[in-house]
């Protein structure tokens, strides 16, 4: 299970570099609609993702009453690229040492006694990947709402044809 979660990371990171890279810095607190991310907020977030794979491993849950959420303070694109090679480069190595056994221990997300989320280690690294191609996906729409061509992903793209 190992090596198929550290494959499919590689391959969703190639997508989500495409993606992060053409991220305006002039746009960043751009939003569609008042109940959107800014595109700052939302490119950001996906670019700490992969540490939600470092969580999975190496913890038996996050409760964010203990530890609130801190967003990262993304002022350029450079700094977006650093921030998510960073976070892919953690949750590659945390990664590439876990086995079935942690993988099928459970890990819960919660507030305090409110419970979020009880799943398998591996289903929480799951859900960190679908997160990521869900946000990638939102800021695709925020792209093309701001006429900027989207790189091709799982095929090619109306901008992109490669494959």
């Amino acid at each position: 299970m190992t090596k198929t979660f550290l494959k499919e990371l590689e391959e969703e990171a190639l997508t989500t570099r495409k993606m992060l890279a053409i991220v305006p810095a002039d746009k960043f607190d751009w939003q569609p609609h008042p109940k959107s991310m800014t595109v700052k907020t939302l490119a950001a977030h996906i670019a700490e993702l992969p540490t939600w794979v470092t969580l999975a491993v190496t913890t038996e849950e996050l409760d964010f009453s203990k530890t609130p959420y801190e967003k990262q303070d993304i002022n350029s694109n450079e700094e977006l690229m650093a921030f998510f090679e960073a976070s892919l480069a953690d949750g590659r190595s945390h990664l590439a040492k876990a086995n079935e056994q942690l993988l099928s221990e459970e890990w819960t997300l919660r507030n305090g006694e409110q419970i979020y989320m009880k799943s398998s280690k591996a289903e929480v690294v799951r859900h960190a990947y679908s997160q990521i191609i869900h946000h990638r996906a939102q800021l695709g729409v925020f792209l093309r709402l701001l006429d900027i061509p989207i790189p091709a992903s799982y095929g090619s793209s109306a901008d992109d044809i490669s494959f």
